[in-house]
């Protein structure tokens, strides 16, 4: 059984008027279908306004389908009896971490969630202190989180999750208000989660860069699904993303000039290293 399922997945906004009536309807998600296995790595990329962050919503029960339904460990999201159990198995990290932190010191917000579901306090203590080390913040646990960096507190915001012991975890652009030091921070954690823990990872972001470490990658727009596969598979594709407004990694983009412009390098080149080492290959270096 897939950790999550959706099947035919189709959800509208609706602009009401001041009496209530319903005024229009844009339809957002259109027949979405897609699967998502523990431990994956999925990340679901798409432009402004693609659908991306409203599928994401989904997984996490917060929005309810139109048609169609979402599956979370075989819980359907649709049931109102099941919601706790799916935000308890399929947690999410919002954009900004203030909206999400709310302990006046970090080991405190870390514990709230484990707390709310019924965990036992010496367990909770457990759970804090183990989900600040996979983050690398335990020695900021007596810490304000007022105090600390953006990148720090989106950290903060994963452990918290994290504390809830969930099979996955959603990050919903966690990394669009950061700069380069706290996304790297972020990535690494999230890493970290994935290849050390197996906790599966659903990541939404704009950032291409970010992408490369995933297993499955979900391209949308206006509300579907246009292209899937692995990151080399994905951003082999370059003018099919260009037309879809986005762009490749900078080392994707330069080996693709390159070959362009006659040399014999094979498509789907994501990092520094791999591109080195073709070169070298055509050189004949080892």
């Amino acid at each position: 059984m897939s950790l999550i399922k959706t099947d035919k997945l189709s959800f509208d906004y609706k602009k009401y008027d001041e009496n209530g009536n319903i005024e229009s309807v844009k339809r957002a998600l259109k027949d979405i279908d897609f699967t998502v296995e523990q431990g994956d790595f999925v990340t679901i990329l798409g432009s402004n306004g693609s659908g991306k962050s409203t599928l994401a919503k989904h997984l996490n029960a917060i929005f309810m389908p139109a048609e169609g339904t979402v599956m979370v460990d075989g819980l359907d999201t649709r049931d109102a009896a099941n919601t706790w159990e799916v935000r308890k198995r399929a947690g999410m990290v919002f954009q900004n971490p203030d909206n999400q932190i709310i302990g006046q010191v970090v080991e405190e917000d870390v514990g709230f969630g484990p707390e709310n579901i019924g965990i036992p306090t010496s367990e909770i203590w457990e759970r804090v202190e183990e989900s600040l080390r996979v983050v690398g913040m335990y020695e900021f646990r007596k810490h304000s989180p007022n105090k600390l960096s953006g990148g720090q507190k989106q950290r903060v915001s994963i452990a918290g999750i994290i504390a809830m012991h969930p099979k996955c975890i959603i990050l919903d652009e966690p990394t669009a208000m950061l700069d380069p030091n706290g996304r790297k921070d972020v990535i690494r954690a999230a890493r970290a989660l994935n290849e050390v823990e197996n906790v599966t990872v659903i990541l939404i972001t704009h950032y291409m860069e970010e992408v490369i470490y995933s297993n499955k990658v979900i391209v949308m727009d206006a509300g579907e699904i246009r292209m899937t596969g692995t990151p080399k598979e994905i951003f082999s594709r370059a003018d099919e993303l260009k037309e879809l407004r986005l762009d490749v990694p900078q080392i994707t983009l330069l080996a693709l000039n390159l070959k362009k412009n006659g040399v014999d390098l094979p498509d789907g080149i994501l990092t520094i290293d791999e591109l080195v080492t073709e070169l070298k290959k055509l050189k004949g270096w080892n």
